[in-house]
């Protein structure tokens, strides 16, 4: 299990100045939860994307920033607590002091490989026999959920059934 207590001044005292992105995620194999400290340096900004599979929660410890979303920006303060449903076009960004913020959501699960389905009812609830509808054509991720449109980390439309690829 991870550690179940972690000072957050001690943590940010002690990381990298430098250092942008995450300082720290909880580790431990059976821990349903993931979390992040996320560092923004002043000015920076983290690319638009889409999580088409997990809602976050986003929570301001430091600094200041934006949440740029689809239907407008939320500025972001120390005790803000932002919802970001899946599906939704996002981005970060620090403010002139930088940005230190936390994110949790549910685990992703594992990757698992499993045997081709040998008939179309077989296939239901397993996976396709081939994942090039899967796959971005923007950055080459591919999706672990078989509905998704759209891909998780670029936000490019994704081939999908149909499309000649599989």
């Amino acid at each position: 299990m991870p550690a179940a207590h972690v000072s957050l001044a001690d943590l940010l005292t002690s990381a990298d100045a430098s250092a942008t992105g995450a300082v720290w995620r909880l580790e431990g194999a059976a821990r349903q939860l993931d979390a992040n400290v996320v560092r923004l340096r002043p000015g920076t900004a983290g690319e638009p994307y889409v999580e088409s599979d997990l809602d976050v929660l986003l929570v301001v410890a430091e600094g200041h920033g934006t949440l740029h979303r689809a239907d407008g920006d939320a500025e972001l303060a120390p005790g803000v607590l932002a919802f970001v449903p899946r599906g939704e076009r996002r981005a970060v960004s620090a403010g002139p002091d930088g940005l230190v913020y936390i994110t949790a959501h549910r685990r992703r699960p594992g990757m698992t490989i499993r045997r081709a389905p040998t008939s179309v009812a077989a296939a239901e609830g397993g996976e396709a026999p081939c994942l090039l509808p899967r796959v971005c054509t923007g950055c080459g991720r591919v999706t672990e959920d078989a509905a998704a449109r759209y891909c998780a980390r670029c936000g490019e439309r994704l081939p999908g059934p149909g499309s000649g690829l599989s």
